[in-house]
């Protein structure tokens, strides 16, 4: 790490993590505190969302924004193009504000105007309905250059109570599938007609994402799921003339032989599997259902076979940034979570695996919802340090760059 965090002082502020950090893009750093803390419309920049031109509803797996309640955008970008993959977090009582002052959509604090931003504007596909008379907008969520399907909206690691705690996967569909008469799984000629809708809008989206809770199932462990996402695959891919299209499986990880059927039978490019904590111990309380199907070790494992198949900077695993902080059996100190962590990660980019972050947010429904993320610049340095690694082993990170994704702070950094 290039800095160190002295814990016994008090966390610093924005603006004295972007004094602090000047070789860190402002717009990187505005766009982690507000994904970590939130944000919330005044009235006057809910005035400004017009419903004809602006993202105002989206359904995933994880949140459901503008179903059955009030509309609000979905998220917002700034003037660099980088996108804040945030929504309204009422909740929280420390959130960023969006106001419309002067003119301008501006991210506020404190009082203070810190950035303009512009509000997701809407694809042309997702007021339109698939044959079975589904709602498109219900079946891919779109970000500004990506779309994400879920084909399967349910973890089984929740089946006996083992999910990872600071998931909000099965609470969330259990509550959507009450209220807003969610299925389970996604019809292949539902996803196909809508990617085929959605790729006529010219320059609109540069790849699909597909990811889905974890199907444990089938004649070895996660065969079922592979079932899924191969249907899911095939659907898709037909609308492509190309061998292999623009596309990022998040799933769970699968061995060799599965992971070799799917890229023998779809047009998949890139493979993620999120690992979530960097550190073995952490790993097994906050993920006892991994911790056991198929292990820690086994993960990772896995991860660094698949680089034979899809090849370096082609296979990646993300971290919850910050969750091995968690109480109380996280790291105290977030200069020992950040070394744990950037430790492993180097590990793994020496095997071709590149490792990316996201910001923890203690969601409602998740085990850990009432706890708090650690500081800004804890997430400052993992973007840094997880950046350095990555340009020391010569790994893209195209899969999941800045307009590829939007997620990650640390992807962002590898435009520069």
């Amino acid at each position: 790490m290039s800095a160190v965090i002295q814990s016994n002082k008090a966390p610093l502020f924005f603006n004295e993590v972007v004094a602090k950090y000047p070789e860190v893009s402002r717009f990187v750093i505005l766009k982690t505190d507000v994904q970590r803390r939130g944000v919330t419309y005044t009235e006057r920049a809910l005035a400004q969302a017009d419903r004809a031109q602006h993202l105002m509803q989206a359904r995933s797996i994880f949140h459901a924004i503008g179903e059955k309640s009030a509309p609000v955008p979905v998220s917002l970008l700034m003037r660099d193009g980088t996108s804040i993959l945030a929504g309204p977090r009422p909740d929280s009582v420390d959130t960023y504000q969006v106001d419309f002052i002067d003119g301008r959509l501006v991210l506020v604090d404190e009082g203070e105007i810190l950035e303009e931003v512009e509000y997701w504007l809407k694809p042309d596909f997702v007021e339109k309905l698939t044959s079975s008379g589904r709602p498109m907008w219900q079946i891919a969520t779109p970000r500004p250059q990506r779309m994400d399907i879920s084909p399967y909206s349910y973890c089984h690691y929740w089946d006996d109570g083992k999910g990872c705690k600071y998931c909000n996967i099965a609470a969330h569909y259990n509550k959507e599938r009450k209220t807003n008469n969610k299925p389970l799984r996604l019809d292949a000629l539902d996803m196909f007609e809508t990617v085929r809708e959605a790729i006529r809008q010219p320059g609109r989206f540069a790849t699909i994402g597909l990811t889905c809770g974890s199907i444990l199932g089938g004649n070895e462990l996660f065969a079922d799921e592979v079932d899924v996402y191969i249907e899911a695959l095939q659907a898709i891919g037909e609308n492509f003339t190309t061998r292999r299209f623009p596309s990022q499986l998040v799933a769970s990880a699968f061995s060799p032989d599965q992971l070799a059927r799917i890229y023998e039978q779809t047009g998949l490019l890139t493979y993620t599997s999120d690992i979530e904590v960097l550190d073995e111990e952490k790993f097994k309380w906050i993920c006892p259902g991994k911790a056991t199907r198929p292990g820690y070790r086994e993960w990772k494992r896995r991860l660094v076979e698949a680089v034979q198949i899809f090849g370096r900077g082609y296979v990646n695993t993300a971290v919850v940034g910050g969750v091995e902080m968690a109480t109380p059996h996280g790291f105290v100190r977030e200069e020992d979570g950040l070394r744990a962590t950037l430790d492993e990660a180097e590990e793994l980019a020496s095997q071709g695996v590149v490792t990316i972050s996201c910001v923890w947010v203690p969601n409602a429904g998740s085990v850990f919802h009432k706890q708090k993320a650690p500081s800004l610049e804890y997430f400052v340095l993992l973007a840094k340090g997880l950046d350095s690694i990555r340009r020391r082993h010569g790994l893209i990170v195209d899969m999941d760059s800045y307009r590829m994704c939007g997620n990650h702070p640390d992807t962002d950094l590898s435009r520069i």
